[in-house]
């Protein structure tokens, strides 16, 4: 938890900011996943601080949805291509994510 908050405060994640009149803020929470290694033994835990968006009300709090996350059949043809073509792939692991966007909801 505490590489987490490292992480997100040297990201530069959230600014605090007074809520607007009428407004309640979006909850989060901790969730926790433990990484094993191919034996069964534990490798590494995780935690993730994630926003409750479930809360919020599609046309009050957003008016958008947007994920930009790769399926796996996409990920699949990207390596099929790879192969046919003869090229070189490599793997990355990416600890923590952001999206450089701005939100003013």
């Amino acid at each position: 938890m505490e590489d987490e908050l490292t992480t997100l405060d040297h990201n530069h994640i959230w600014d605090l900011t007074a809520l607007p009149k009428g407004k309640k803020a979006i909850g989060s929470k901790w969730v926790y996943k433990v990484k094993l290694k191919p034996d069964g033994t534990v490798d590494r835990y995780k935690a993730r601080l994630v926003a409750k968006g479930y809360n919020q009300i599609e046309g009050v709090d957003y008016n958008e949805c947007f994920s930009p996350v790769a399926k796996m059949v996409t990920v699949r043809i990207f390596i099929a291509i790879t192969a046919v073509k003869g090229w070189p792939l490599h793997q990355l692991d990416i600890n923590n994510a952001f999206f450089h966007g701005y939100i003013n909801e």
